[in-house]
Protein backbone atom coordinates (compact mmCIF):
# COMPACT_ATOMS: atom_id res chain seq x y z
CA UNK A 1 0.00 0.00 0.00
CA UNK A 2 2.56 2.00 1.39
CA UNK A 3 4.65 1.13 -2.39
CA UNK A 4 1.70 2.44 -4.35
CA UNK A 5 1.02 5.81 -2.35
CA UNK A 6 4.79 6.80 -3.10
CA UNK A 7 3.99 5.63 -6.97
CA UNK A 8 0.86 8.05 -6.80
CA UNK A 9 3.45 10.70 -5.58
CA UNK A 10 6.18 10.34 -7.35
CA UNK A 11 3.68 10.29 -10.50
CA UNK A 12 2.11 13.56 -9.28
CA UNK A 13 4.97 15.51 -8.83
CA UNK A 14 6.54 14.29 -12.02
CA UNK A 15 3.06 15.90 -13.91
CA UNK A 16 3.71 19.16 -12.21
CA UNK A 17 7.10 19.27 -13.17
CA UNK A 18 9.11 18.78 -9.96
CA UNK A 19 11.72 15.81 -10.49
CA UNK A 20 10.45 13.78 -7.15
CA UNK A 21 14.05 12.85 -6.20
CA UNK A 22 14.51 16.55 -5.74
CA UNK A 23 11.30 17.59 -3.52
CA UNK A 24 13.44 18.44 -0.44
CA UNK A 25 15.94 20.58 -1.97
CA UNK A 26 13.17 22.44 -3.24
CA UNK A 27 12.07 23.13 0.07
CA UNK A 28 15.29 23.97 1.65
CA UNK A 29 15.65 26.46 -1.31
CA UNK A 30 12.66 28.12 0.02
CA UNK A 31 13.57 28.38 3.93
CA UNK A 32 17.08 29.21 3.33
CA UNK A 33 15.93 32.20 1.00
CA UNK A 34 13.24 33.03 3.58
CA UNK A 35 16.35 33.59 6.18
CA UNK A 36 18.26 35.52 3.35
CA UNK A 37 15.61 37.85 2.38
CA UNK A 38 14.30 39.09 5.94
CA UNK A 39 15.94 42.11 5.31
CA UNK A 40 15.22 43.17 1.83
CA UNK A 41 12.41 45.44 2.37
CA UNK A 42 13.51 47.36 5.27
CA UNK A 43 17.41 47.59 5.37
CA UNK A 44 17.75 50.75 3.31
CA UNK A 45 15.22 52.76 5.11
CA UNK A 46 16.16 51.88 7.99
CA UNK A 47 19.25 52.57 8.01
CA UNK A 48 18.81 55.95 6.44
CA UNK A 49 16.36 56.76 9.70
CA UNK A 50 19.61 56.06 11.65
CA UNK A 51 21.73 58.38 9.78
CA UNK A 52 22.98 57.24 6.72
CA UNK A 53 22.10 58.40 3.53
CA UNK A 54 20.57 56.99 0.37
CA UNK A 55 23.78 57.07 -1.70
CA UNK A 56 25.61 55.73 1.47
CA UNK A 57 22.92 52.90 1.43
CA UNK A 58 23.20 52.42 -2.71
CA UNK A 59 26.82 51.43 -1.96
CA UNK A 60 26.16 49.00 0.57
CA UNK A 61 23.77 46.93 -1.42
CA UNK A 62 26.29 47.64 -4.40
CA UNK A 63 28.99 46.10 -2.88
CA UNK A 64 26.93 43.59 -1.74
CA UNK A 65 25.53 43.23 -5.76
CA UNK A 66 29.58 42.68 -6.45
CA UNK A 67 29.68 39.55 -4.72
CA UNK A 68 26.75 38.47 -5.54
CA UNK A 69 27.55 38.77 -8.78
CA UNK A 70 30.91 37.18 -8.96
CA UNK A 71 29.29 34.36 -6.59
CA UNK A 72 26.83 33.68 -9.23
CA UNK A 73 29.01 33.42 -11.99
CA UNK A 74 31.35 30.55 -9.88
CA UNK A 75 28.14 28.65 -9.35
CA UNK A 76 28.18 27.03 -12.33
CA UNK A 77 31.45 26.39 -13.31
CA UNK A 78 32.39 25.55 -9.07
CA UNK A 79 29.07 23.25 -9.00
CA UNK A 80 30.56 21.31 -12.02
CA UNK A 81 33.69 20.90 -11.73
CA UNK A 82 33.83 20.64 -7.44
CA UNK A 83 30.57 18.94 -6.99
CA UNK A 84 27.49 20.44 -6.33
CA UNK A 85 26.61 19.69 -2.46
CA UNK A 86 30.34 20.97 -1.68
CA UNK A 87 29.28 24.30 -3.44
CA UNK A 88 26.42 24.38 -1.36
CA UNK A 89 27.94 23.94 1.80
CA UNK A 90 30.09 26.29 0.92
CA UNK A 91 27.82 29.05 0.52
CA UNK A 92 26.06 28.46 3.78
CA UNK A 93 29.41 28.63 5.70
CA UNK A 94 30.26 32.21 3.97
CA UNK A 95 26.65 33.31 4.35
CA UNK A 96 26.93 32.56 8.30
CA UNK A 97 30.38 34.22 8.39
CA UNK A 98 29.05 37.47 6.69
CA UNK A 99 25.54 37.43 8.77
CA UNK A 100 27.87 37.24 12.46
CA UNK A 101 30.17 39.87 11.07
CA UNK A 102 27.77 42.27 10.04
CA UNK A 103 24.67 42.02 12.57
CA UNK A 104 26.98 41.37 15.42
CA UNK A 105 29.58 44.00 14.89
CA UNK A 106 28.66 46.78 11.88
CA UNK A 107 24.80 47.33 12.35
CA UNK A 108 25.20 47.96 16.06
CA UNK A 109 26.86 51.31 15.90
CA UNK A 110 26.66 51.72 12.12
CA UNK A 111 30.37 51.17 11.81
CA UNK A 112 30.46 51.38 7.66
CA UNK A 113 33.95 49.77 6.88
CA UNK A 114 32.66 47.00 8.40
CA UNK A 115 29.45 46.77 7.24
CA UNK A 116 30.66 46.80 3.65
CA UNK A 117 33.12 44.58 4.29
CA UNK A 118 30.95 41.56 5.96
CA UNK A 119 27.81 42.67 4.07
CA UNK A 120 29.82 41.78 1.14
CA UNK A 121 30.86 38.52 2.43
CA UNK A 122 27.15 37.46 2.89
CA UNK A 123 26.69 38.53 -0.69
CA UNK A 124 28.86 35.06 -1.23
CA UNK A 125 26.21 33.29 0.08
CA UNK A 126 23.41 32.19 -1.00
CA UNK A 127 24.46 31.90 -5.30
CA UNK A 128 26.53 29.32 -3.87
CA UNK A 129 23.75 27.59 -2.60
CA UNK A 130 20.64 28.18 -4.21
CA UNK A 131 22.05 28.67 -7.83
CA UNK A 132 24.59 25.63 -7.73
CA UNK A 133 21.06 23.93 -6.63
CA UNK A 134 19.72 25.16 -9.96
CA UNK A 135 22.43 23.23 -12.12
CA UNK A 136 21.37 20.23 -10.47
CA UNK A 137 18.30 20.61 -12.11
CA UNK A 138 19.50 21.42 -15.10
CA UNK A 139 21.00 17.74 -15.14
CA UNK A 140 18.75 15.88 -13.19
CA UNK A 141 15.38 16.87 -15.05
CA UNK A 142 13.57 15.30 -17.87
CA UNK A 143 13.77 18.35 -21.49
CA UNK A 144 10.53 18.51 -21.28
CA UNK A 145 9.80 18.70 -18.22
CA UNK A 146 13.00 21.57 -17.67
CA UNK A 147 10.39 24.43 -18.06
CA UNK A 148 8.09 23.50 -15.41
CA UNK A 149 11.32 22.25 -13.09
CA UNK A 150 12.99 25.58 -13.09
CA UNK A 151 9.81 27.36 -12.74
CA UNK A 152 9.35 25.32 -9.62
CA UNK A 153 12.99 26.70 -8.60
CA UNK A 154 11.87 30.26 -9.13
CA UNK A 155 8.70 29.90 -7.13
CA UNK A 156 10.26 28.50 -3.98
CA UNK A 157 13.66 30.79 -4.30
CA UNK A 158 11.11 33.88 -4.70
CA UNK A 159 8.47 32.51 -2.03
CA UNK A 160 11.49 32.08 0.11
CA UNK A 161 13.61 35.35 -0.55
CA UNK A 162 10.36 38.32 -1.43
CA UNK A 163 7.07 36.63 0.46
CA UNK A 164 8.24 34.96 3.18
CA UNK A 165 10.75 36.90 3.77
CA UNK A 166 8.64 40.12 3.79
CA UNK A 167 6.25 38.92 5.89
CA UNK A 168 7.84 37.37 8.39
CA UNK A 169 10.42 40.68 8.94
CA UNK A 170 7.00 42.85 9.03
CA UNK A 171 6.07 40.40 11.77
CA UNK A 172 9.29 39.96 13.19
CA UNK A 173 10.28 43.85 13.78
CA UNK A 174 7.42 44.16 15.47
CA UNK A 175 8.29 41.58 18.30
CA UNK A 176 12.02 40.84 18.49
CA UNK A 177 13.53 44.49 17.12
CA UNK A 178 15.30 44.89 13.42
CA UNK A 179 18.74 43.49 15.03
CA UNK A 180 17.53 40.58 16.26
CA UNK A 181 15.47 39.83 13.33
CA UNK A 182 18.42 40.28 11.40
CA UNK A 183 19.92 37.26 13.87
CA UNK A 184 16.76 35.15 13.03
CA UNK A 185 18.34 34.63 9.67
CA UNK A 186 20.95 32.46 10.87
CA UNK A 187 18.35 29.69 12.07
CA UNK A 188 16.37 29.86 8.97
CA UNK A 189 19.18 29.56 6.41
CA UNK A 190 20.70 26.19 8.49
CA UNK A 191 17.38 24.80 8.19
CA UNK A 192 17.21 25.22 4.80
CA UNK A 193 20.51 23.60 4.28
CA UNK A 194 19.57 20.80 6.80
CA UNK A 195 16.64 20.53 4.43
CA UNK A 196 18.41 20.38 0.69
CA UNK A 197 21.57 18.97 2.02
CA UNK A 198 21.12 15.75 4.88
CA UNK A 199 17.38 15.44 3.82
CA UNK A 200 17.41 15.81 -0.11
CA UNK A 201 18.71 12.60 -1.66
CA UNK A 202 18.45 13.15 -5.03
CA UNK A 203 21.70 12.15 -7.35
CA UNK A 204 23.98 15.02 -8.47
CA UNK A 205 26.54 14.40 -11.39
CA UNK A 206 30.25 13.38 -10.43
CA UNK A 207 32.54 16.24 -9.55
CA UNK A 208 35.44 16.15 -12.59
CA UNK A 209 38.90 15.72 -12.45
CA UNK A 210 41.51 18.49 -11.72
CA UNK A 211 42.22 19.39 -15.03
CA UNK A 212 38.53 19.16 -16.19
CA UNK A 213 37.83 21.45 -13.10
CA UNK A 214 40.21 24.08 -14.24
CA UNK A 215 38.89 23.73 -18.23
CA UNK A 216 34.95 23.89 -16.34
CA UNK A 217 36.48 27.33 -14.67
CA UNK A 218 37.95 28.63 -18.27
CA UNK A 219 34.81 27.42 -19.82
CA UNK A 220 32.63 29.43 -18.04
CA UNK A 221 33.86 31.85 -20.06
CA UNK A 222 34.57 30.97 -23.24
CA UNK A 223 31.27 29.56 -23.95
CA UNK A 224 30.03 32.81 -24.58
CA UNK A 225 31.91 32.99 -27.76
CA UNK A 226 30.89 29.61 -28.92
CA UNK A 227 27.59 30.26 -28.66
CA UNK A 228 27.18 34.14 -28.26
CA UNK A 229 23.42 33.60 -27.62
CA UNK A 230 24.13 32.58 -24.29
CA UNK A 231 25.77 35.71 -24.09
CA UNK A 232 22.68 37.27 -25.04
CA UNK A 233 20.24 35.57 -22.39
CA UNK A 234 23.02 36.41 -19.84
CA UNK A 235 22.44 39.90 -20.30
CA UNK A 236 18.39 39.35 -20.60
CA UNK A 237 18.64 37.91 -17.08
CA UNK A 238 20.37 40.91 -15.85
CA UNK A 239 17.55 43.41 -17.08
CA UNK A 240 15.05 40.55 -15.70
CA UNK A 241 15.73 41.56 -11.80
CA UNK A 242 17.32 44.93 -11.87
CA UNK A 243 14.49 46.62 -10.75
CA UNK A 244 13.50 44.18 -8.08
CA UNK A 245 17.26 45.05 -6.44
CA UNK A 246 16.55 48.79 -7.46
CA UNK A 247 13.13 49.27 -5.75
CA UNK A 248 14.05 48.54 -2.19
CA UNK A 249 15.96 51.14 -1.92
CA UNK A 250 14.54 53.96 -2.84
CA UNK A 251 10.41 53.25 -3.15
CA UNK A 252 9.99 52.96 0.58
CA UNK A 253 10.84 56.68 0.81
CA UNK A 254 9.25 57.22 -2.15
CA UNK A 255 5.68 55.28 -0.81
CA UNK A 256 6.06 57.00 2.24
CA UNK A 257 5.52 60.70 0.59
CA UNK A 258 2.49 59.34 -0.53
CA UNK A 259 1.65 58.04 2.93
CA UNK A 260 2.38 54.35 3.19
CA UNK A 261 4.41 53.54 6.69
CA UNK A 262 6.99 50.30 6.40
CA UNK A 263 4.67 47.95 7.35
CA UNK A 264 2.04 48.34 4.16
CA UNK A 265 4.99 48.69 1.98
CA UNK A 266 6.24 45.08 3.15
CA UNK A 267 2.83 43.78 2.66
CA UNK A 268 2.67 45.73 -0.83
CA UNK A 269 6.10 43.81 -1.57
CA UNK A 270 5.20 40.61 -0.20
CA UNK A 271 1.91 40.58 -2.15
CA UNK A 272 3.78 41.40 -5.37
CA UNK A 273 6.11 38.25 -5.03
CA UNK A 274 3.06 36.09 -4.09
CA UNK A 275 2.21 36.79 -7.19
CA UNK A 276 5.10 36.39 -9.04
CA UNK A 277 5.53 33.04 -7.34
CA UNK A 278 2.38 32.38 -8.38
CA UNK A 279 3.03 33.38 -12.13
CA UNK A 280 6.70 31.69 -11.83
CA UNK A 281 4.93 28.07 -12.29
CA UNK A 282 1.98 29.46 -14.87
CA UNK A 283 4.46 30.52 -17.30
CA UNK A 284 6.51 27.63 -16.73
CA UNK A 285 3.73 25.87 -18.10
CA UNK A 286 3.05 28.38 -20.77
CA UNK A 287 6.90 28.58 -21.85
CA UNK A 288 6.20 24.90 -22.43
CA UNK A 289 3.75 25.32 -24.72
CA UNK A 290 3.70 28.76 -26.89
CA UNK A 291 7.48 29.09 -26.76
CA UNK A 292 10.53 30.07 -24.47
CA UNK A 293 11.25 32.99 -26.26
CA UNK A 294 7.72 34.09 -27.07
CA UNK A 295 6.87 34.30 -22.86
CA UNK A 296 9.59 36.15 -22.60
CA UNK A 297 9.31 38.97 -24.75
CA UNK A 298 6.06 39.67 -24.39
CA UNK A 299 5.05 39.03 -20.67
CA UNK A 300 8.69 39.25 -19.56
CA UNK A 301 10.27 42.12 -21.16
CA UNK A 302 6.85 44.58 -22.69
CA UNK A 303 4.64 43.72 -19.75
CA UNK A 304 7.74 44.90 -17.58
CA UNK A 305 7.99 47.97 -19.06
CA UNK A 306 4.24 49.23 -18.70
CA UNK A 307 3.90 47.82 -15.34
CA UNK A 308 7.34 49.39 -14.12
CA UNK A 309 5.68 53.01 -15.17
CA UNK A 310 2.50 51.74 -13.97
CA UNK A 311 3.56 51.04 -10.25
CA UNK A 312 5.32 53.79 -9.87
CA UNK A 313 2.57 56.81 -10.86
CA UNK A 314 0.06 54.35 -8.82
CA UNK A 315 0.48 56.69 -6.05
CA UNK A 316 -0.32 60.29 -8.11
CA UNK A 317 -3.03 58.86 -10.64
CA UNK A 318 -4.72 57.29 -7.15
CA UNK A 319 -4.33 60.23 -4.43
CA UNK A 320 -2.40 57.22 -2.41
CA UNK A 321 -5.06 54.63 -3.06
CA UNK A 322 -3.42 51.15 -1.16
CA UNK A 323 -4.99 49.30 -3.45
CA UNK A 324 -4.24 50.91 -6.56
CA UNK A 325 -0.69 50.64 -6.01
CA UNK A 326 -0.82 46.81 -5.07
CA UNK A 327 -3.03 46.15 -7.94
CA UNK A 328 -0.27 48.16 -10.34
CA UNK A 329 2.33 46.11 -7.78
CA UNK A 330 0.77 42.59 -8.39
CA UNK A 331 0.82 43.21 -12.26
CA UNK A 332 4.41 43.57 -12.16
CA UNK A 333 4.93 41.37 -10.26
CA UNK A 334 3.18 38.68 -12.56
CA UNK A 335 4.64 40.18 -15.72
CA UNK A 336 8.75 39.75 -13.80
CA UNK A 337 7.53 35.94 -14.00
CA UNK A 338 7.35 35.76 -17.88
CA UNK A 339 11.62 35.63 -17.95
CA UNK A 340 11.22 32.22 -15.84
CA UNK A 341 11.73 30.15 -19.42
CA UNK A 342 14.88 31.83 -19.84
CA UNK A 343 16.66 28.88 -16.93
CA UNK A 344 14.66 26.27 -19.96
CA UNK A 345 15.77 28.42 -23.40
CA UNK A 346 19.82 29.12 -22.20
CA UNK A 347 21.27 25.98 -21.28
CA UNK A 348 19.26 24.41 -23.86
CA UNK A 349 21.54 26.53 -26.22
CA UNK A 350 23.87 23.84 -26.06
CA UNK A 351 24.08 20.36 -26.26
CA UNK A 352 26.97 19.40 -23.43
CA UNK A 353 28.74 21.98 -21.44
CA UNK A 354 25.37 23.52 -19.44
CA UNK A 355 27.42 23.86 -16.17
CA UNK A 356 29.22 26.84 -18.19
CA UNK A 357 26.14 27.89 -19.58
CA UNK A 358 24.34 28.39 -16.47
CA UNK A 359 26.99 30.04 -15.33
CA UNK A 360 26.65 33.09 -17.50
CA UNK A 361 22.82 32.75 -16.55
CA UNK A 362 23.39 33.02 -12.91
CA UNK A 363 25.84 35.70 -13.38
CA UNK A 364 22.68 37.30 -14.98
CA UNK A 365 20.76 36.70 -11.93
CA UNK A 366 23.78 38.00 -9.66
CA UNK A 367 24.63 40.92 -11.42
CA UNK A 368 21.22 43.04 -10.85
CA UNK A 369 22.31 42.82 -6.68
CA UNK A 370 24.83 45.08 -7.87
CA UNK A 371 23.45 47.14 -11.36
CA UNK A 372 20.07 47.73 -9.59
CA UNK A 373 21.50 50.05 -6.39
CA UNK A 374 24.22 51.52 -8.26
CA UNK A 375 21.72 52.72 -11.39
CA UNK A 376 19.98 54.39 -8.28
CA UNK A 377 22.86 56.26 -6.40
CA UNK A 378 24.25 57.19 -9.70
CA UNK A 379 21.11 58.67 -11.29
CA UNK A 380 18.99 59.56 -7.67
CA UNK A 381 20.64 62.63 -7.36
CA UNK A 382 20.70 64.08 -10.70
CA UNK A 383 17.53 62.45 -12.46
CA UNK A 384 15.18 61.70 -9.17
CA UNK A 385 12.95 59.10 -8.54
CA UNK A 386 10.64 59.68 -11.70
CA UNK A 387 14.18 59.07 -13.98
CA UNK A 388 15.43 55.78 -12.15
CA UNK A 389 11.57 54.30 -12.98
CA UNK A 390 12.05 55.51 -17.11
CA UNK A 391 15.62 54.11 -16.89
CA UNK A 392 14.46 50.35 -15.57
CA UNK A 393 11.48 50.66 -18.19
CA UNK A 394 13.81 51.02 -21.43
CA UNK A 395 16.11 48.54 -20.07
CA UNK A 396 13.06 46.27 -20.12
CA UNK A 397 12.28 47.06 -23.37
CA UNK A 398 15.59 46.42 -24.58
CA UNK A 399 15.52 43.30 -23.03
CA UNK A 400 12.40 42.14 -25.42
CA UNK A 401 14.41 43.34 -28.17
CA UNK A 402 17.31 41.31 -27.75
CA UNK A 403 15.34 38.46 -26.72
CA UNK A 404 14.31 38.02 -30.23
CA UNK A 405 18.06 37.36 -31.53
CA UNK A 406 17.80 34.01 -28.85
CA UNK A 407 16.55 31.54 -31.18
CA UNK A 408 17.03 27.73 -30.70
CA UNK A 409 17.94 25.12 -33.84
CA UNK A 410 15.40 25.39 -36.20
CA UNK A 411 13.68 28.08 -34.46
CA UNK A 412 11.55 25.84 -32.10
CA UNK A 413 9.66 27.03 -29.64
CA UNK A 414 10.78 24.74 -27.11
CA UNK A 415 13.05 21.93 -26.99
CA UNK A 416 11.30 18.44 -26.59
CA UNK A 417 13.89 15.81 -26.62
CA UNK A 418 16.13 14.38 -23.69
CA UNK A 419 20.09 15.92 -24.24
CA UNK A 420 20.83 15.78 -20.38
CA UNK A 421 23.44 13.68 -20.15
CA UNK A 422 23.15 10.83 -16.96
CA UNK A 423 23.43 11.56 -13.73
CA UNK A 424 26.15 9.77 -10.85
CA UNK A 425 26.11 10.15 -7.27
CA UNK A 426 28.63 13.02 -6.32
CA UNK A 427 31.49 11.39 -5.12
Amino acid sequence: MSTNNHSTQTSLLSKAGIPPQLLWGYAGIMIFMMGDGIEQGWLSPYLVSRGMTVQQSASLFTAYGVTIAISAWFSGVLAEGYGIKRTMLAGLLLYIAGTIGFVGYGMPELHYPVMLLTYALRGFGYPLFAYSFLVWIAYGSPQQQLGRAVGWFWFVFTGGLNVLGAYYSSWAIQRFGHLNTLWTSLFWASLGAFFALVLNKGQTRKQGAASSKTQELIKGLTIVGEEPKVLLGGIVRVINTTAQFAFPVFLPMYMARHGFDTTQWLQIWGTIFTANIVFNLIFGFVGDRLGWRNTIMWFGGIGCALSTLLFYYAPQLSNGSYWMVMAAGVLWGACLAGYVPLSALVPSLVKKDKGAAMAILNLGAGLPVFVGPAIVGLCIGSMGDAGVIWILAVLYAISALLTRFITLPNNAKTVTHTIIQPIDIEE
